[in-house]
């Protein structure tokens, strides 16, 4: 029987658990379950011993170049104390697989399971602890380079914006609205202190969907997908803009954001040009993953995402937000 092309497949956790087994665990039952399929495939991995992350990336998301920077990096935060989820290799010392999958090749790569689990909504002390550890992670990563994509206005606001112009149409006072923000943007961006922007690798995807947290407060990231090279600031910012848009109460999200900001700086300071320029790096990180929904429209948002998604994302959550923190009062009306 001839096999119609696909474009995207989901692995057999059946099979992909006796994979594991025979590479990892050898005469050791094992189960494996979909956790979730989405911009890539995550399974969770069950033994006698405790459990695992087997990560299947979408095809062609990430070349095995880019793969094994972000191994590289999460063994390098792994060794200078840093909790992350870390890949483990397997009994020949491999830690990326490739699986001909229909559509093509895919990798993928078992890691350590984050101890504890995901809360949406956390204490000030916690939000102290992950400050801290952001800025323990950012001291390893200052001036680390990887040979991956490098995030400056052009991915995070041009690229976004054509992607996003594919599902809303150019004359809605939405998408026109954006073009205004792009323009203010691209301009404080290009006019910014950079002298004062620390430089390295940067999570990009840093909230509590991407940490665990244990009972007694630890505290580990993970899901480094979006590593590469840009500004250390944009994690912060990105971490900020999930409190405003988690915390419904403003006094209480100014003290979640003030302990975030205390818990960073009790291990580094922040320079005045990265706190200025934090609120409108949320508003590009906005624009960066409106863009990344459009780009996986085919394999992941399209359950979701249409210009009605799109309009109330706009006006209810980054307008908003940009409205918040007063920003191009003049270039936007």
């Amino acid at each position: 029987m001839n096999v119609f092309p696909v474009s995207n497949s989901t692995l057999s956790p059946a099979h992909l658990g006796r994979f594991v087994e025979k590479r990892y665990f050898p005469g050791q039952p094992i189960e494996c379950r979909i956790l979730k399929t989405g911009i890539s495939d995550t399974y969770l991995i069950s033994t006698a011993a405790g459990s695992y992350i087997f990560r299947v990336y979408s095809f062609q998301w990430r070349t095995f170049t880019e793969i094994s920077e972000e191994l590289r990096l999460l063994a390098h935060l792994q060794e200078n104390g840093i909790a992350v989820s870390y890949p483990i290799a397997d009994i020949e010392n491999t830690f990326i697989h490739a699986f001909a999958a229909p559509e093509g090749e895919r990798y993928g790569v078992l890691f350590s399971f984050a101890e504890g689990k995901k809360v949406l909504n956390f204490d000030t002390g916690t939000h102290y602890q992950v400050g801290s550890l952001m800025a323990r992670m950012h001291l390893q990563t200052e001036n680390f380079a990887l040979t991956r994509i490098t995030y400056t206005e052009k991915e995070l606001l041009v690229d976004s914006l054509a992607q996003l112009g594919r599902f809303l149409p150019a004359e809605t006072d939405e998408m026109q609205y954006m073009k205004t923000v792009q323009a203010y943007l691209l301009d404080e961006l290009k006019n910014a202190d950079h002298d004062q922007l620390r430089k390295g690798a940067v999570h990009l995807d840093i909230w509590f969907d991407n940490m665990n947290i244990t009972d007694d407060g630890r505290i580990t990231f993970f899901d480094f997908d979006f590593c590469g090279n840009g500004w250390l600031c944009l994690d912060m910012a990105y971490y900020v803009l999930q409190i405003h848009s988690t915390e419904k109460d403003e006094p209480e999200q100014l003290r979640k954001t003030e302990a975030f900001y205390k818990g960073y700086e009790s291990v580094t300071r922040i320079s005045e040009e990265e706190k200025r320029l934090i609120p409108m790096l949320g508003v590009c990180m906005y624009f960066f993953y409106l863009g990344i929904q459009s780009q996986r429209y085919d394999n992941w948002s399209n359950v979701f995402l249409n210009e009605i998604y799109l309009k109330r994302f706009i006006n209810l959550l980054l307008k908003k937000y940009f409205d918040y923190h007063q920003l191009g009062s003049k270039a936007v009306s």
